[in-house]
Parts: C-alpha cells; sequence; structure tokens
C-alpha cells in the first residue's frame, strides 16, 4: 500500500513540478528585468529547489565517450558484453591499435543496494586508461516482468560466475560493498570445482564480509530485527503502470529514505548551500550539487527474495565467516580458494562497513598465499571515497592496479618469455 501512496504522491505532485519549473524559467529570462535582480534570482532559486526535491531521477548515463591510453585520447564504445533479466554486463571498449599488448581484464561488480551502477562512474573513468573494463548493470526490478521468474542471492553468485565465464580467463575482479561477500562465494565455488576462469585476483572495497566486527548504525538495525520484521514492514509489491507490477520488491525510495537519514543534517545543509549557490550565481559549485544529487537520488529496486536473503545471510545469521553460507544446498569453502589473489580496501571513517569487515577476508582465506595478499585503509575517507573522489584517484587507484599487475598471468607469461628463449640459446 505504501508504494501505491508513494507514486499518488508524486504523480499528484506533477503540475505543481510543471508550474515550478515553468516559474523558474520566468524568473532566468534575460528579458524579464527580474532576473537580474536579487528577487528574481532568488524565486528561480527556489522554483529549481523544489522541482529537484520532488522529482523522481531517472538511471543516470554513463556518459564516458573517451579516455587517454598510452597519452593518447581514445574513443570507447558502451557495448552489452552478456545478459540476463536482472542484469547487463557493459563492456567499455577502446579503440586501440591490434597491436598493441592487452591491457589486463577487470570486471567491476557493482552493488545491488538501490544505487545504479552509474554510481561507480568514477571508478570506471579512473581505471579505464589502464585496463579493459567490464561492470554489471543491474536492472531495476520493478522493470522486470513477473514473467521472467525469480532473483536472489544463489542466482546473484550464479550471475557472476558466468560472467568471468563471458569475459574469459586470467580476469581480475573488483566487488564494490555489497558485492565483496557473493564475489567471494563464487571465487570460492569457482575454484572448488577447477574452474579455469576462475579470476586471477580480487579486490573487495568496503564489503560487509563480517558485520560483527565493529559494527556501523546499519549493521545494528538489522542485528535488532528478525527476518519476519523486513519481510513485513519493507516489501511491497510492485504497483501498475511499471513492467515488473506485483512483483515483491524492496522500494528504492525506503533504501533511498535510510541513506538520507543516516546523514540527514548534511543534505539538508547541502541544499540550502545549493539555493545560495544559485541567488549567488556561482555556477560550478551549483552545477557540483546537480552532478552529485542527480546520481544519488536515482534509485532501482531490489527483489524481495535477494533483499531478504542477504539481508539474513549477510547480516542477522553472519554465514560466511561463520562457515555456513550455502550456495545451491553446498557450503560455500573458502579454504578452496588458492590461486586468486586477495586485496582488501577500507575506509578510516566508512560509516556503512566498520574498518575490519572487509579485512576479515584475509582470515577466512586461509590457503592464499602470503605473498599474494594485501590490505589497505585509506585515511579519512568515508565509505563513498573508498571507490570514489581524489583520494580514490590518487592512492588507492594505483594500489589496485599495481596489485591486478603483479597477479596478471598474461602479464608474468610475457615476463617469462624471454627467460625461456635465453635458456634455450
Amino acid at each position: 500500500m505504501y508504494y501505491q501512496l508513494y507514486e499518488l504522491n508524486h504523480a499528484a505532485l506533477q503540475p505543481y513540478r510543471a508550474l515550478a519549473d515553468a516559474t523558474r524559467l520566468f524568473f532566468e529570462n534575460p528579458l524579464n528585468p527580474m532576473s537580474q535582480s536579487s528577487y528574481g534570482r532568488s524565486m528561480a532559486a527556489l522554483m529549481e529547489l523544489f522541482e529537484r526535491t520532488t522529482r523522481r531521477y531517472d538511471k543516470p548515463a554513463f556518459n564516458l565517450p573517451a579516455t587517454t591510453v598510452d597519452g593518447k585520447r581514445t574513443a570507447v564504445t558502451e557495448e552489452i558484453a552478456w545478459q540476463k533479466p536482472f542484469c547487463n554486463l557493459l563492456h567499455f571498449k577502446r579503440d586501440l591499435p591490434t597491436d598493441r599488448a592487452a591491457d589486463p581484464k577487470i570486471l567491476l561488480v557493482a552493488p545491488l543496494s538501490g544505487h545504479y551502477a552509474t554510481l561507480l562512474r568514477g571508478t570506471v573513468e579512473t581505471l579505464l586508461p589502464h585496463a579493459e573494463i567490464y561492470i554489471t548493470d543491474w536492472i531495476d526490478a520493478r522493470m522486470v516482468p513477473l514473467s521472467e521468474g525469480r532473483f536472489d542471492l544463489d542466482d546473484y553468485i550464479d550471475y557472476v560466475i558466468e560472467m568471468f565465464h563471458a569475459i574469459g580467463e586470467n580476469t581480475h575482479v573488483i566487488a564494490v560493498c555489497q558485492p565483496s561477500v557473493p564475489v567471494l562465494a563464487a571465487v570460492a565455488v569457482m575454484e572448488k570445482a577447477g574452474d579455469r576462469f576462475a579470476p586471477s585476483s580480487m579486490t573487495l572495497m568496503g564489503g560487509p564480509i563480517d558485520t560483527r566486527i565493529n559494527p556501523t548504525a546499519v549493521n545494528k538495525m538489522a542485528e535488532e530485527k528478525d527476518i519476519g520484521w523486513f519481510r513485513d514492514n519493507v516489501i511491497m509489491p510492485v504497483p501498475w503502470p511499471h513492467p515488473g507490477v506485483m512483483r515483491p520488491v524492496y522500494p528504492g525510495f525506503l533504501q533511498l529514505s535510510g541513506f538520507m537519514s543516516m546523514n540527514l543534517d548534511r543534505h539538508i545543509a547541502a541544499h540550502k548551500d545549493f539555493f545560495f549557490h544559485l541567488v549567488k550565481e556561482d555556477g560550478d559549485s551549483a552545477e557540483k550539487h546537480r552532478d552529485f544529487y542527480d546520481e544519488y537520488l536515482a534509485v532501482m529496486d531490489m527483489t524481495a527474495e535477494f533483499y531478504l536473503q542477504t539481508v539474513e545471510t549477510v547480516f542477522i545469521r553472519h554465514d560466511l565467516p561463520q562457515n555456513k553460507m550455502k550456495h545451491r544446498g553446498n557450503t560455500v569453502d573458502l579454504s578452496a580458494i588458492r590461486n586468486a589473489a586477495l586485496l582488501t580496501v577500507e575506509g578510516e571513517n566508512d560509516d556503512i562497513s566498520g574498518v575490519g569487515q572487509t579485512e576479515a577476508a584475509q582470515k577466512l582465506c586461509v590457503n592464499i598465499p602470503n605473498e599474494k595478499r594485501m590490505h589497505y585503509i585509506q585515511p579519512k575517507v568515508g565509505h563513498y571515497g573508498v571507490f570514489n573522489g581524489s583520494r580514490f584517484r590518487n592512492e588507492i587507484a594505483p594500489r589496485i592496479l599495481n596489485f591486478v599487475h603483479a597477479n596478471d598471468k598474461s602479464a608474468q607469461n610475457q615476463a617469462a618469455s624471454p627467460r625461456k628463449r635465453a635458456r634455450k640459446r
């Protein structure tokens, strides 16, 4: 019922949003003498603020048409390399010379936790000059018809395994936040089966591997409620006229409400500052606000079965760190991971995944050789700063790329070839 009320409320505000937009254009029109007055700028700013705070934000575009490789501007084509009803695997194909040595292949697994994969646009942009990038573009559950069936945590793990097969051998995987658990489980399943497509390295960033360590407000809430509470209070059917009508989901607007309530004062201050930036005609600051909130306020629904299974497995029962997690009825054995290198990255001020929760993977994967392990804590960043922003670009990304290159089998084979030829001589 709440989802229907949300939709009705949004529809009821449409005429007022249209009026606000028209009023903004009236006061911004250079032919209007009031457009250069304090009153005119204040009215235009107020109307834009109202329109933006009542808008439904659509899925943003990656908009990465080019990158710089070897000092040269290189065209980038976004293509679908693999697809299933609940996810597309996007490949950012760079227009490089055919005789150029291949860069490492990186599968970037975006979180399925309310926001679209475009939240990692900055991550992709930073890594793209140095690697062949693939990213999971999860589909909004309200857009998937019921006829396409269910999607739960087991399906998520299966999807990740299929993506490794689609990309090919010697792939490196980076899991940002939520996917750290299913990615780690997928690698364990593959290595136990002797799958040659298992990744060469995995980087887990700000992920909830063991939420018993340094629990945050998010973790504590999950521990205080049983799974029945979540099922009864946050799961809702998709309303008409969306394609996924009647599909039970955890709505994105509920997840967004939770995110914003954690730092409500900061968001209110940001919108107040946005108003004054508009009045003062500080275009750069206003545009930065628009860019951030266009991304942050664009949210998607998750299937009920995936959300509930994740909450119960990861946050309530802590199955993975207790060696009790199952995939398709079989126990996920992290000790089976012997070949994939492991890098864990955490933010010092992370209020979503506390310090130590991701590092727990280092202790759980007991059979990875020490020379193939690395842990890094980035000072002075929160959860978002682990995968985006200046510190990610300047301090975290270089460490990830160095780790990837150090464990890339193609690079090792190329380095070994001259030695082999020398021995033959």
